[in-house]
């Protein structure tokens, strides 16, 4: 996974352009954060599905706004994923 940002102490990382189960090209994207218990609340999502898969610890507000980062930062985010990372785009 390749490190995309850190807001507001949620870390977003993506990986490199994979193929979905349906044969489509898609980008894998975690979000984490730190919560009270020692551990991490989480939320593993797709581009260019925009849809979560497995998430923790995340109030379903906190779901939305993640989706809409996700989705409003899509376009750098897959051209991140073609080239492998932000630090070789």
């Amino acid at each position: 996974m390749y490190y995309y940002s850190t807001v507001d102490g949620v870390v977003m990382t993506h990986s490199a352009l994979e193929t979905d189960e349906y044969s489509m090209p898609c980008v894998r994207v975690h979000f984490e954060r730190p919560n009270d218990n020692n551990g991490f609340d989480f939320a593993d999502g797709r581009i260019p599905h925009f849809s979560f898969q497995k998430a923790f610890g995340f109030s379903e507000d906190e779901l939305f706004k993640l989706r809409e980062y996700m989705r409003n930062n899509s376009f750098l985010i897959w051209e991140f994923a073609q080239k492998g990372g932000a630090q070789n785009a």
